[in-house]
């Protein structure tokens, strides 16, 4: 009896188990209509880049010579010529029935010439219309009539855990399709310029290199994002990728088709994230906003009255808790329009309107220069000195002082030799005498903001004035 009493419940059991595992499995989306409804619409890109021809006046190197000989006596198989030879480097979807096609900037920057491949195997030539590195988007068209196109979706109505799918090119292999769920929205990931103008999806959908510019779709096969990056440390998918917002891409877009350029707002201010030191030292009540740590002349921050020390924490009526959310806000805001913000100065909210201006490409130079003799020490571990001649006019500045060395307090806050500091607790500083005024004068005990400039990047960092 107890053999049978203990089988009884061994197959019940099983029975649940099983009973389970089927009711989950009807959980899972099923993908397959919507990878037949949608895959035509997405391409392959293969790029051509012909190498530039040799300058007689300069010495071919040893492995120029040794390339050569390879190309001449070793061709690859076929016999063709690897050099203009077309490389897959990416993926695209249709836009437009008349050819418009959508992808990376990455995938056909500095092309020759650029090859779009079809799921029937056509291929076909594609001019590029416009490109937008900041975004990293590209529109191509090809000449052709009656393609499928995909559906757009909004990428503001996503909500993470959502599924999604991606359909791409992977390590060159057409039409793979991958899917997972939605990780995080509103991913910063600054680009070499430490700029910062995309909200990235971010979701642990397998990317590889190839599915650069492949759609990813929603549920309802609506493209929400393009494929554009990876977290990797191998180079290989590693459960982290992101895709820009089809909301954000297709304001590029529009733009680029009927201008070629994407215009963006531009503030005029260099920022940072206010952590927990700095807000205490700025008299917040918690971490938040994006710290003005620079105010460019003649800027629209400038004209609207913003000032270095400022904490902006509502843009256009959206409140900023990170400060890389601003870019975002401003980038998205059209130019020559009225945008209220509000700031928190000294401890105090005030609202100010600025007349947004536009985004241009702006190169900063590098300072170099040698210091005159002299230090004055400071009870906070610094020995500072005044700027070189011309300093001020290369820094962008209107005084400050030159760290010699810091010690101490200084060092914990992160305050090294060779800052040029040009603001101390809130106050200028124009010399040597008007910091060593403000340094005695520093409540003990308190963190105070200490703005830097390191090589010509201004920063706020917490300086705990010693007891």
């Amino acid at each position: 009896m107890k053999s049978q009493s203990l089988l009884v419940r061994c197959w019940f059991f099983a029975t649940v188990a099983l009973m389970s595992a089927a009711i989950q499995a009807r959980e899972l989306p099923d993908f397959t209509k919507l990878v037949e409804k949608n895959a035509a619409a997405v391409v392959n890109i293969s790029t051509v880049q012909r190498p530039e021809a040799p300058s007689s006046s300069r010495p071919r190197s040893r492995n120029e010579e040794l390339e050569e000989f390879f190309r001449r006596f070793f061709p690859p198989e076929g016999g063709a010529s690897p050099y203009g030879r077309p490389r897959s480097l990416g993926s695209g979807f249709v836009l437009e029935k008349d050819g418009y096609i959508v992808t990376n900037n990455h995938v056909v920057e500095g092309a020759d010439e650029i090859l779009v491949r079809f799921n029937d195997r056509t291929e076909l030539s594609a001019t590029l219309v416009g490109s937008d590195p900041r975004s990293d988007l590209a529109l191509i068209k090809v000449e052709a009539d009656d393609l499928p196109t995909v559906k757009l979706g909004k990428s503001a109505s996503l909500k993470v855990g959502e599924w999604v799918l991606a359909i791409g090119s992977p390590f060159g292999f057409d039409y793979s399709v991958t899917a997972g769920i939605v990780s995080a929205k509103g991913r910063s990931l600054p680009t070499e310029q430490n700029e910062n103008y995309v909200p990235f999806i971010q979701t642990d959908v397998a990317i590889n290199p190839g599915n650069s510019g492949g759609p990813l779709f929603n549920l309802d096969g609506e493209v929400v994002g393009i494929n554009s990056q990876i977290y990797s440390n191998s180079g290989g998918f590693m459960g982290v990728s992101f895709a820009i917002p089809i909301d954000v891409a297709m304001n590029a877009v529009r733009q680029l088709k009927e201008t070629g350029r994407v215009s963006r707002g531009w503030l005029g201010v260099v920022i940072q994230e206010v952590n927990r030191d700095l807000a205490e030292s700025f008299g917040l009540d918690r971490p938040h906003g994006a710290l003005v740590s620079r105010v460019m002349e003649n800027s629209p921050a400038a004209q609207a009255g913003v000032r270095e020390g400022d904490i902006i924490v509502q843009f256009a009526g959206t409140p900023i808790d990170f400060s890389s959310e601003l870019p975002h806000v401003v980038g998205g805001t059209p130019v020559g329009v009225d945008a209220d913000m509000r700031v928190v100065r000294e401890g105090e909210e005030i609202t100010l309107t600025v007349a947004i201006g536009e985004l241009a490409d702006r190169g900063d130079e590098q300072l170099g220069f040698r210091s005159p003799q002299g230090e004055v020490p400071s009870r906070l571990g610094l020995a500072v000195e005044g700027l070189p001649e011309n300093a001020e006019e290369r820094l962008g500045v209107a005084g400050g002082v030159r760290v010699m060395t810091a010690e101490g307090p200084a060092a914990e806050a992160g305050i090294r030799a060779g800052d040029i500091i040009t603001r101390l607790n809130n106050q200028e500083i124009v010399d040597v005498n008007s910091f060593m005024e403000i340094a005695d004068g520093l409540p003990v005990g308190r963190s105070v903001p200490v703005l830097i400039i390191r090589g010509q990047a201004p920063t706020f960092l917490a300086l705990r004035v010693p007891e």
